[in-house]
Formats: structure tokens, sequence, C-alpha cells
């Protein structure tokens, strides 16, 4: 929930879509098969899809001071330019605000159809009780094995 009234905000990387969404929040730090696997199959199920990305602080204090590695701007940026993504919105905000309350407070507006997310996501209850509390379906991709952005890292560094 909301720290000292404190809340997660959003500022759209262009032009907001038309239409109810698919939204999909995370870090997208360095993007991968996986990540466009994930977004593919979940524009083919014929709704725009709107991608938040979190800010630079916030992935900071969960991920550690060598994260992220491209700027939420560059990351908006690049997932804007893939074609199953119809919309990006970088999310900031104390990174102590991240209950699923938070969430659904910031993207209510949006009238999600669907939240989606992948098989084994930490926060899998969080975004179904997320996705219920706005009336959207929750929706769970499997996930592309062996590709993480953590484990890519670790292979390029190992290769240094």
């Amino acid at each position: 929930m909301a720290v000292g009234g404190q809340r997660l905000t959003a500022a759209w990387a262009g032009p907001r879509p038309d239409g109810r969404p698919v939204v999909v929040t995370g870090v997208f730090d360095v993007l991968h098969v996986g990540h466009v696997r994930f977004l593919r199959d979940a524009a083919e199920r014929g709704f725009p899809v709107v991608v938040g990305v979190e800010n630079d602080e916030r992935v900071r204090a969960w991920k550690g001071p060598g994260r992220p590695v491209n700027t939420a701007t560059e990351r908006a940026e690049v997932l804007a330019a893939l074609r199953s993504v119809a919309g990006v919105f970088v999310i900031s905000g104390p990174p102590e605000v991240s209950a699923w309350q938070d969430y659904s407070e910031l993207l209510a507006s949006l009238e999600p159809v669907a939240l989606a997310y992948t098989a084994g996501d930490p926060h899998t209850e969080a975004k179904r009780l997320g996705a219920e509390a706005m009336g959207a379906l929750a929706w769970e991709f499997g996930i592309t094995e062996a590709h993480s952005t953590s484990a890519m890292l670790e292979a390029i560094t190992s290769l240094g």
C-alpha cells in the first residue's frame, strides 16, 4: 500500500493507445527473446499491449547498484519499437511502494482487459489479486527456458 501517502505514477513514452489494453509491468532491462515471445503471445490475443517499465530508481533499489543496464527511457524506446507493443509508460514512485493495491490504483484508469505475466513470476498472486480488483483477467504465459536478463548478464560478465 502507499507509503506515507506516496503513490505510483506513470508517464507515457509516446501516445497512449486507444481501447482496453492488456497490461504488462516489469523491468525489461536487457531485452531478450523471452521478452519478445511473451509480448508477442499477449498481443496475439487481440488486444493492444501496453508495457509499464519500472524507473531506474526502483530497479536499482530492487536489483542492486549495477542495474539497470539501460535507462528507463532507453528501455521504453526499445519496447515501443516492437510490433507487438501498442504503448509504453514509465512507472515512478518510491521503491517501497510496491503492493498489488498500489499497482491496481495506478492501472485502474486504463481499464485493462487483462494483466499478463510469465509462469513462475514471484509476484503471480499479487498480479492475480490486482487483476481481480480491477475486473481484469489474469493471463499467465509460459516462460522461455534459459532466457533471463540475470543469466545473460552473468554470461556476458564471465566472458570478460
